[in-house]
């Protein structure tokens, strides 16, 4: 059986387009990335392209690829009509929303059964573009993929008055691809918190620094915000820290909580309330808003054992809950839904 052929357009998400690729390929399936947003985080497992160049591969793509596999709202072109073009050839698509393209400034705040006081949406489209894509794509493609529960109740009702699925993928990691450093409860250095803001404000930086710096006059502590490196610069940071902050103010983990778990370190980041169901009841991350994070740190600063507790535990989650190897299969099956076929 000819292997089925996947393109992921046209943007790389904090690695996972690439690894999602990667990893289609190890099981047989052929899986191309494009790229036409170039930044300093270098991911280099996609192609980079310029947008003008995308664009004139659109009619070759249709002609040679089974299923098209879109990620953040874009396409290859701005008016979206290549999803029509794209549809009415018989192909697959899948809309793959990432966070800023559907978080709703009115929802963040308060839907149906939770609010949130911390979110910040400023970097969201906005709501009259969120509002005529997700009707848009609701229409025309055969599903939608969100990565938690904390995007879901933003685009499921849209999806669901065309009778189109929405499914959850977790994020993805190669376990075997970071080797965690032993943890050494007698350091002779203060802990080093760590912190990655790729966007301030929605990251809810100002609170960590200033929750970093109040701790600091009471105990000894190391501070490091890393900003403008590349992915792998980041990477070898992380791995001398002793705590890593993810997010404080959006409610759920993103892709730093999963690689600072890997490597075996605490992790620090806001997990809703209404949403602690919907993750795994293994989650080891310390769940922490502008409101709590100072005494959270002040119990990890202080009790080296209870940070490499967590640390173990982390390890273990992401191997249980995000290995590629794993997560890949339920995007198999995804779709082998939307193709109506096997593809094994």
């Amino acid at each position: 059986m000819e292997s089925v052929k996947v393109l992921h357009i046209p943007v790389e998400i904090a690695g996972q387009v690439g690894l999602i690729c990667d990893t289609l390929m190890s099981k047989g399936i052929h899986a191309i990335g494009f790229n036409y947003f170039l930044n300093y985080l270098n991911y280099n497992r996609v192609i980079p392209i310029e947008s003008y160049e995308l664009i004139k591969l659109l009619d070759y793509s249709i002609l040679n690829y089974d299923l098209f596999h879109f990620h953040n709202s874009y396409t290859f072109i701005e008016d979206k009509r290549d999803i029509q073009m794209i549809s009415e050839a018989g192909r697959g698509v899948i809309m793959h929303h990432r966070g800023n393209d559907v978080r709703s400034h009115k929802r963040a705040k308060a839907w149906n059964g939770y609010q949130n006081p911390y979110v910040n949406t400023e970097s969201s489209f906005s709501e009259e573009e969120m509002e005529r894509n997700l009707k848009f794509f609701a229409k025309h493609v055969s599903a939608a993929i969100v990565q938690d529960y904390e995007l879901y109740p933003y685009v499921a009702d849209y999806y669901a008055a065309e009778g189109k699925k929405v499914y959850v993928l977790p994020r993805l990691f190669i376990p075997s691809s970071v080797t965690p450093p032993s943890p050494k409860l007698q350091k002779i250095d203060p802990p080093l918190i760590v912190h990655a803001p790729t966007h301030r404000e929605f990251k809810g930086t100002k609170f960590i620094i200033s929750a970093v710096e109040k701790l600091a006059k009471e105990v000894p502590l190391r501070f490091k915000l890393v900003e403008g490196m590349s992915h792998d610069e980041a990477m070898a940071l992380y791995e001398e820290a002793d705590i890593v902050i993810d997010q404080v103010l959006c409610g759920a983990y993103g892709n730093l909580s999963v690689e600072a778990m890997a490597l075996g370190k605490a992790v620090v980041c806001y997990i809703r309330p209404d949403l602690k169901d919907t993750f795994p009841a293994d989650l080891p991350i310390l769940s922490c808003n502008p409101d709590t994070l100072y005494d959270g740190l002040k119990e990890l600063v202080l009790h080296p054992e209870l940070r490499a507790q967590r640390g173990r535990q982390g390890i273990a989650y992401v191997k249980k809950h995000h290995d590629a190897d794993q997560i890949i299969l339920q995007l198999i099956s995804i779709y082998e839904e939307v193709l109506g076929r096997s593809i094994l």
